[in-house]
C-alpha cells in the first residue's frame, strides 16, 4: 500500500467507536488491604461515535485517566461493560484496533532511541517474535511521522526533543498502528501551540475518514472548536452531549466546584 493510499484509507462508521455502561472501579487502598474508601468511577456510562472527536473534561482525580485504564484492558473493572468497536478492550488491542497516548511516557531521555525507533513500536503487535519490520511496516512509519511533521528528525534520539515535539511521537506511534481508535490522556499538557494545532489536524484527519478520538483535556475554551461532543466526569458521568450543552456554568460548578459527589 502506497502512502496516497493508506492516507485514503476509511473505516465503517457502523459500530459504535467505544461504550461504556455502568463501569465502576476503585483502586486498592494505599496500606495494601483492601479497596480505597471511595471509587475512581461508580457507574459510569458513555458512548463515543465512530467519525467524531470526544472531549473528557474533569478536576484532576477524576477518573479520567481510570477511564482509559480500562478500556485498554490495563485494569479489571468492578462492575460494567466495555467494548471498542463492538469488541472488549483485550481484543481490539490485540487487532490493533485502539491507540493509547498516555499522560506520561516511562522513556529514559539518555537511552539511544531514535524517533523512528519509538514510532516504529506501534508496528509491534503486527510483528512476528523478531520483530523485524518489512516494507509495509516501514512505509507506515514513514506516513506517521509525515503525518506529524517529524519526518526531519526521525534520527534524532527522543531525549533530544522539546516537549511538543516528542508528544507528535506518541501520538505518531498510534498512527503506524492504523488504529480507528485514538485515547489520548491529556495530549495538550505542556505542548506548544504550533504542536497542538498540528496535532488537532492529524486528529481531525482521522475522524474524517470514519475514526474516533476520545482526549481528556484542561482547555475549556477550546473545547468547543475542538470536540464534537463532551462528556463530562467526577466519579462518574455527570452530564454527556454537545459542547454548548454540557459546558453550562451550573454542569461545571457541580465538576470543579468542589462537591462531593457521591
Amino acid at each position: 500500500m502506497s502512502r496516497a493510499d493508506r492516507a485514503a484509507v476509511t473505516w465503517s462508521t457502523a459500530v459504535d467507536a467505544v461504550t461504556v455502561d455502568d463501569l465502576s472501579y476503585t483502586y486498592p487502598s494505599s496500606s495494601g488491604r483492601g479497596r480505597a474508601a471511595r471509587p475512581a468511577l461508580d457507574k459510569a456510562s458513555l458512548t463515543v461515535r465512530t467519525g467524531s472527536i470526544t472531549g473528557l473534561v474533569g478536576v484532576n482525580g477524576a477518573g479520567k485517566s481510570t477511564l482509559f485504564k480500562a478500556l485498554m484492558g490495563m485494569i479489571e473493572p468492578d462492575t460494567g461493560d466495555l467494548s471498542i468497536l463492538g469488541q472488549a478492550p483485550q481484543a481490539a488491542r490485540r487487532a490493533g484496533l485502539v491507540g493509547y497516548v498516555p499522560q506520561a511516557e516511562a522513556i529514559d531521555d539518555t537511552f539511544p532511541l531514535t524517533v523512528r525507533d519509538v514510532v516504529s513500536t506501534g508496528r509491534y503487535g503486527r510483528l512476528g517474535t523478531t520483530r523485524r519490520l518489512g516494507r509495509d511496516d516501514r512505509l507506515a512509519v514513514d506516513a506517521a511521522l509525515e503525518q506529524v511533521r517529524l519526518a526531519d528528525l526521525a534520527d534524532r534520539q527522543i531525549g533530544r526533543l522539546s516537549g511538543g515535539q516528542r508528544r507528535r511521537v506518541f501520538v505518531a506511534r498510534s498512527l503506524c498502528q492504523e488504529a480507528q481508535v485514538l485515547l489520548l490522556d491529556e495530549p495538550f499538557a505542556g505542548v506548544d501551540r504550533g504542536s497542538e494545532a498540528l496535532v488537532v489536524a492529524v486528529l481531525r484527519d482521522l475522524v474524517a475518514r470514519g475514526g474516533a478520538v476520545l482526549l481528556s483535556t484542561h482547555d475549556l475554551v477550546a473545547l468547543p472548536s475542538l470536540a464534537d461532543h463532551v462528556v463530562l466526569v467526577h466519579h462518574s458521568v455527570l452530564a454527556s452531549g454537545t459542547p454548548d450543552a454540557v459546558l453550562t456554568p451550573e454542569n461545571l460548578a457541580r465538576a470543579f466546584g468542589g462537591e462531593d459527589l457521591r
